[in-house]
């Protein structure tokens, strides 16, 4: 868009939508990174990027939405109207579909990488009867009746996906704090920290964010939050799904949780939710 435009009211809608916090972290970093390009430079290489957004002033006043225009995979939201006020309007009324969008086409590629070298491992398979797409680079550093432990080294830390399976028959109802009580006793038992005694727990300063959505038509549960470790110095952020697996008459669980610390960690855990997203039954 015009200079003049993204230094005025357009461009602070637009920041003040799409930079908005990333859920789940324990510091605040944007959904997505935002970079200006003058429409004089929008030309080349710059046409090759997957997500753009262009703002376009002449009077056919149309928003649309446009697939692989320049390059493939590419996302183009073209805004083309006679002044400002109507690019803000039709921005405003469309920002759920841009985000949703965007994230959806960042997910698509980060799949298309993931297949690229898929784990061949059926651990998973063998002890909860799921599937789940994930790198080779990922190794099970833990696996025990009712716990499987994954794990991808990765600099300055590590990232995590664990899962485990509970009777239907314990609990027939949901609430935020039942979610959270489960996970701090499996962390207790499972996910030991570096000193005795320590162990991950849901962490008390930050309320976590709560989802109830449906995978393969079965109920499931979304966590989103921040882990700390009992007795110890290590912290860093989760997402955990609750799966109800009818047919088994049982819940899934599977969790994927970040330690990098003294780093930013959105797009780590935009690859565990990813991967936690192709979970299959």
């Amino acid at each position: 868009m015009n200079k003049n435009d993204w230094e005025n009211s357009l461009g602070k809608i637009i920041r003040q939508e799409l930079n908005k916090p990333y859920e789940g972290l324990p510091t605040d970093e944007p959904k997505f990174n935002l970079y200006y390009l003058n429409p004089r430079a929008f030309s080349g290489f710059a046409k090759q990027s997957r997500n753009i957004l262009w703002f376009v002033n002449n009077d056919l006043n149309e928003f649309k939405l446009m697939e692989n225009v320049f390059s493939k995979p590419q996302i183009v939201i073209k805004s083309s109207f006679e002044d400002n006020d109507l690019h803000e309007f039709y921005f405003k009324e469309n920002v759920n579909l841009i985000i949703n969008t965007i994230s959806y086409n960042e997910r698509k590629e980060k799949l298309r990488r993931i297949n690229k070298s898929l784990s061949t491992s059926k651990d998973l398979e063998n002890r909860f009867g799921i599937r789940l797409k994930y790198p080779s680079a990922y190794k099970t550093v833990k696996d025990t009746t009712n716990f499987i432990w994954i794990q991808k080294d990765i600099p300055k830390g590590h990232m995590n996906i664990i899962s485990y399976s509970i009777p239907k028959n314990n609990f027939n109802s949901f609430n935020n704090k039942r979610i959270v009580s489960i996970r701090d006793s499996i962390g207790k038992i499972y996910v030991p920290g570096r000193l005795k005694g320590s162990y991950m727990i849901t962490e008390k300063a930050y309320k976590p964010f709560f989802y109830k959505s449906k995978k393969e038509n079965n109920p499931l549960y979304i966590t989103k939050g921040t882990w700390e470790v009992h007795n110890d110095f290590m912290a860093g952020p989760f997402v955990n799904y609750f799966v109800e697996d009818i047919i088994n008459n049982r819940w899934i669980v599977i969790e994927g949780f970040t330690f990098a610390p003294s780093t930013k960690k959105r797009d780590y855990m935009f690859e565990l939710e990813t991967i936690l997203n192709t979970i299959k039954l």
